[in-house]
């Protein structure tokens, strides 16, 4: 099912990826034979798989080979080298990638290989059995969640949902959030402000994380939260100045100043919130689902534990977006791409995948692999009916194709660092943060043309 090939992209077109560095992973990619492939050849030959090292292990990879006929040979992720690679016309066959910041940003770059044809023929990877948050790897050249499919998240959370610790709200006094209904972003603070702990002039234990995977998707999934939109209608420009942009800005930025959570003017020394939370020296966490397979390996944390639905702004739409939806793409000059489907087929919908969604880290974006998410203790059940409720409130959040999730992240704190320390009102901020962000989007739609 070869398709066309084009000339080798430009050096041109990632001029800002390379100067800002483009959006690096949020999950691993973890681990049915189910139906087996539908047709395309494939065994006895090799395909190369750039991704990180504890994405694949060697098991996977021999597995793979048993189970294909394809070997695999892994090249460690690295921005750098893929970019060499697309332009000198020598890819990898599969790339690892975030849906939310990679899909609509290189495949308005040209180097992403359409996959409908591919998956119109499969029986591994039906149509019909898609979750939505698949969507996010689709992109019509203006819109992000609409037209041909680019690639597929391995699993997936909903990533402004947040985990709570009973012990810490018991602690404090404090009530519990509703495991159905959501609180307001600022009930949420109250309650962060009302659980942290601090001695000496030090936080000793954060009231609540709230930071999302990168900037770029939390400022997107707020705003739309708010009930308008991060960007423009031709994605082109940002505009922190509009009712509910600044909404989110301004209420961010209290998070920060309150400094009751991990922010970058009060770094979590451990780098994300799994260790600390862990630790008992967090009380909440947005990290989705996901982070149940983690808290799951703790029998003691986990009956201590629920999962609470995404925050809403007071009267705006109650919006549960995927902030990441890591997984994998082909390049468009990928050089085995009959034998790459049949590994992505494997990955995405036989062995590893059935690991993967027994696992408990992130929500199978297959649906016939639902059944299989760890319900047998109570505590799973328990999460997993919070989970199941959400998932009625799910939605692509359409990101700007002109600006990776490094370059906006690196941006927007540099900007925002005064006013997290408040030495800068949030009124200032919105404009210098328009300036900035939208000469970037400038120069990125510049070299897409």
């Amino acid at each position: 099912m070869q398709t066309h090939a084009r000339a080798p992209v430009s050096r041109r077109r990632f001029l800002a990826l390379s100067a800002a560095g483009a959006a690096a992973g949020a999950a691993s990619l973890g681990g049915c034979a189910l139906q087996v492939s539908t047709g395309v050849s494939s065994s006895g030959e090799t395909v190369t798989m750039m991704v990180k090292a504890d994405d694949l292990s060697p098991d996977l990879v021999k597995q793979a080979k048993k189970d294909t006929g394809v070997t695999i040979e892994r090249v460690d992720y690295d921005i750098t080298k893929l970019i060499a690679m697309l332009t000198s016309g020598s890819p990898p066959d599969l790339v690892r990638g975030v849906g939310a910041v990679d899909a609509a940003y290189f495949a308005a770059r040209d180097v992403m290989q359409e996959l409908d044809e591919y998956f119109a023929a499969s029986s591994v990877l039906r149509l019909d059995d898609l979750d939505p948050v698949n969507d996010l790897w689709r992109y019509d050249g203006k819109v992000q969640g609409k037209g041909p499919r680019y690639g597929m998240a391995k699993d997936f959370s909903q990533d402004s949902m947040f985990w709570f610790n009973t012990a810490a709200f018991d602690k404090r006094n404090v009530s519990y959030p509703s495991e159905t209904e959501p609180v307001t972003f600022d009930a949420w603070l109250d309650d962060a402000r009302r659980l942290a702990q601090r001695s000496k002039g030090q936080t000793t234990v954060f009231g609540g994380s709230y930071n999302g995977l990168v900037k770029l998707t939390l400022m997107a999934t707020m705003t739309a939260s708010a009930g308008g939109s991060l960007f423009s209608d031709d994605f082109s420009r940002v505009d922190f100045t509009t009712p509910e942009a600044r909404k989110a800005l301004a209420w961010y930025i209290d998070y920060c100043g309150f400094r009751v959570g991990p922010s970058p003017v009060l770094p979590d020394p451990n780098g994300w919130d799994g260790p600390t939370y862990q630790a008992g020296r967090l009380a909440m966490s947005n990290s989705g689902y996901w982070m149940g397979g983690m808290i799951g390996t703790d029998k003691k944390l986990a009956q201590v534990s629920r999962l609470a639905p995404a925050p809403v702004f007071a009267g705006g739409p109650r919006i549960s977006a995927c902030q990441g939806g890591t997984g994998l793409w082909m390049p468009r000059k990928a050089k085995n791409k009959d034998a790459a489907w049949r590994v992505f087929e494997w990955f995405f919908g036989e062995a590893p995948a059935k690991a993967r969604a027994s696992s408990g880290w992130g929500i199978p974006t297959l649906k016939s692999l639902r059944p299989l998410m760890p319900a047998k203790e109570e505590y799973q059940k328990r999460t997993l009916r919070a989970q199941e409720n959400e998932l009625r409130h799910f939605s692509v959040v359409s990101l700007s194709p002109y600006i990776s999730g490094d370059a906006f992240e690196a941006l927007f704190n540099q900007v925002a660092t005064p006013a997290m320390k408040g030495e800068m009102s949030v009124d200032s901020l919105a404009g210098h943060l328009n300036s900035t962000i939208n000469q970037q989007l400038k120069r990125g739609k510049e070299q897409v043309g």
